[in-house]
């Protein structure tokens, strides 16, 4: 599980995140919406004490990231499909994160086998198409078989194969009863994907709802999200004309 509380990040006068509080419950795909610099991703790099919060909380299963013993048995996380050094095979690189996480060898040969890419564990990642770079940071992800896993804008570039291939997976690990948090732009690929969703703006919670409640007395999915985003969005965009000293 996900506890999210007061969370905010300050940049000097710029806040990307704004007091923000979640919970991210097991068993199901919640997805994390929202515009473009709306504060997914920092939000996420702050779960993952990759980023430090300038006040509020962020817990895995009741700890913050930093006091977790064995990080990869704890939360698996895809933030970077360029994030495998090219000069090693997908094999080694998923050998080298075991060791040095105190897991066995035998996890590489597992998880390369579940993403696929057992057929190209002996080539070497600067050969990868961007989808088996996708393939390979989900393996790692699941290196730990954690019981939480985070997604940020895990099907970006990827072709059709490629994007419903990760959305079964996720929806798969989801039943398996793990928590997974998937951020995302696209409105389509979460109507298809998640089961709930968190929705922020300007760095604020603007909804925190399963799908059917939150898409009730609007024609789709897209037509609820522009509603809740609408103000927001341009609240944004006359902030960043005023800070370049223009009008719109």
């Amino acid at each position: 599980m996900i506890d999210v509380h007061r969370l905010t990040k300050r940049y000097g006068s710029r806040t990307a995140v704004d007091d923000l509080s979640f919970t991210v419950r097991p068993g199901r795909v919640t997805g994390f919406l929202g515009p473009n610099g709306a504060g997914k991703s920092t939000t996420i790099r702050m779960l993952l004490a990759l980023t430090t919060p300038s006040s509020g909380s962020a817990a895995v299963n009741g700890r913050p990231y930093r006091r977790l013993h064995t990080p990869l048995r704890e939360v698996g996380a895809v933030l970077d499909a360029a994030g495998a050094h090219g000069g090693r095979t997908a094999f080694r690189h998923l050998c080298w994160l075991a060791a040095s996480n105190g897991l066995p060898r035998r996890r590489a040969t597992e998880v390369l086998e579940r993403t696929g890419l057992t057929s190209v564990a002996g080539r070497r990642v600067s050969g990868f198409s961007l989808g088996m770079r996708q393939r390979l940071g989900i393996a790692a992800a699941l290196l730990g078989d954690p019981p939480t896993l985070i997604f940020d804008e895990p099907v970006n570039g990827l072709d059709p194969e490629g994007v419903r291939w990760i959305r079964s997976l996720m929806r798969a690990l989801a039943a398996e009863g793990r928590t997974v948090l998937v951020s995302s732009h696209l409105i389509s690929e979460m109507a298809l994907t998640a089961d709930h969703l968190l929705v922020i703006g300007a760095g604020r919670l603007l909804a925190d709802d399963g799908i059917v409640r939150l898409t009730r007395g609007h024609a789709s999915l897209e037509a609820a999200y522009f509603a809740l985003t609408a103000s927001t969005t341009q609240h944004r965009s006359d902030a960043d004309w005023a800070a370049e000293g223009r009008t719109p």
